[in-house]
């Protein structure tokens, strides 16, 4: 958008001039005894003790409720590769969903370099000064390799949103979905269109969360994902060796034949002649923004229950229901990383918020609900504490 195309009227831009956050200090600075303590030379004896211990860094720094949203701008919302300066206001809204709903302090970086060693290398040398990094609006494939690298190297959570945040909110609302159906997961077939970072982590998800994987197709831009793929490489091998036990060829259509449940995470259009082939009773979950996979009130002429990504529809798959909440709970619990079982932890609490009042329009709950971030918090730091990566 050019300079010629910004109305400084427009509610929008209002809104964001002068970004969307502020640093502010947490002690008083009005006397010279406040300079002293703050700043020198008070300030050199806390510097002693970390260098004579350095876990009194989570004690007597912002280490221990802060975390780095770090982009390097190439898959920014629906916009796609568009920089790191684009995507800057997009990681200023993250910073302020963190405090807003859990809490936790953020800081956006946003790197200019879409070179996997040379992002692994900065976020490791910003590590020091957070208690936790959280990847976002990468692109796939370099994603995975960005965060299995990190993950490896640090010794405190990292965590893709984009992946995992999704991931873990569609297990939230499949469960849900399937307890209104009286349904189990482990029953259900479910066909994932999209094979990128949110495809392949909700594809994990939903595994980890009870769905039987012989009952999982994946679809990606060329078709059904499966052995007779012989280009395949990295995750998506990973994913026809684990999935699609029936051996299916073909497109979505063939993927969505009997199925019980479509995951649209591929921002391609699937027909309605496809959904009418899924089994009775189904479910849609289409989360491409802002255009879903299938019109919801076209899914609807075909299946009991329908999500989207957006917040005009109900039944909304929003990542906030998660991120805020399973940092929060990381960093209370001091964990070293963010293991599975913490993603299922905080997807079993979102469901469980709205599990007394489910409806077919009310599977998950408002992105403003106040009960959500504790909620989820507390069970993934029980689960760090039960998996053995927490320190407190």
């Amino acid at each position: 958008m050019s300079s010629s195309t910004v109305d400084p009227a427009d509610p929008v831009f209002l809104l964001h001039r002068g970004g969307k956050m502020a640093v502010t200090s947490t002690v008083p600075l009005t006397s010279r005894e406040d300079l002293s303590l703050a700043y020198t030379p008070g300030v050199a004896r806390v510097c002693e003790a970390i260098a004579a211990d350095p876990a009194l860094v989570d004690e007597y720094t912002w280490v221990s409720h802060t975390v780095a949203v770090v982009t390097d701008g190439s898959a920014v919302l629906g916009l796609g590769n568009i920089g790191p300066r684009a995507a800057l206001p997009v990681m200023e809204g993250k910073a302020v969903l963190f405090k807003q709903f859990a809490g936790v302090d953020a800081v956006p970086v946003c790197l200019d370099t879409q070179d996997v060693d040379e992002i692994v290398a900065v976020v490791r040398a910003l590590a020091p000064s957070f208690g936790g990094i959280n990847l976002e609006d990468i692109s796939a494939p370099r994603c995975f390799e960005i965060e299995r690298r990190l993950d490896e190297a640090l010794d405190i959570p990292v965590f893709h949103d984009d992946q995992h945040g999704t991931a873990i909110v569609v297990l939230a609302a499949l469960r849900n979905a399937a307890t209104l159906l009286d349904r189990k997961l482990g029953d259900l077939r479910v066909a994932v269109s999209g094979a990128g970072a949110a495809g392949v982590a909700v594809t994990k998800m939903l595994i980890a969360g009870g769905v039987n994987p012989d009952q999982v197709v994946v679809c990606d831009s060329k078709g059904i994902i499966g052995r007779h793929r012989t280009e395949l490489t990295g995750t998506k091998a990973e994913l026809a060796a684990s999935t699609n036990a029936d051996g299916r060829h073909g497109d979505i259509t063939e993927a969505l034949r009997d199925a019980d449940v479509l995951v649209g995470v591929s921002g391609g259009q699937i027909p309605e002649a496809a959904v009418a082939g899924m089994a009775p009773g189904g479910i849609v979950f289409a989360l491409a923004n802002p255009t879903p996979e299938v019109h919801p009130e076209v899914a609807a002429r075909h299946v009991a229950v329908v999500a989207t990504g957006r917040s005009d529809y109900p039944n909304q798959i929003n990542n906030v229901l998660a991120f805020p909440g399973v940092f929060r709970g990381a960093l209370d619990a001091g964990a070293t990383r963010i293991t599975e079982a913490m993603k299922v932890a905080a997807a079993d609490a979102i469901a469980g918020v709205v599990a007394e009042s489910l409806t077919a329009d009310a599977i998950v709950p408002s992105p403003l609900d106040p009960r959500v971030a504790p909620a989820v918090a507390e069970a993934v730091a029980e689960a760090a504490r039960r998996d053995g990566v927490a320190r407190r």
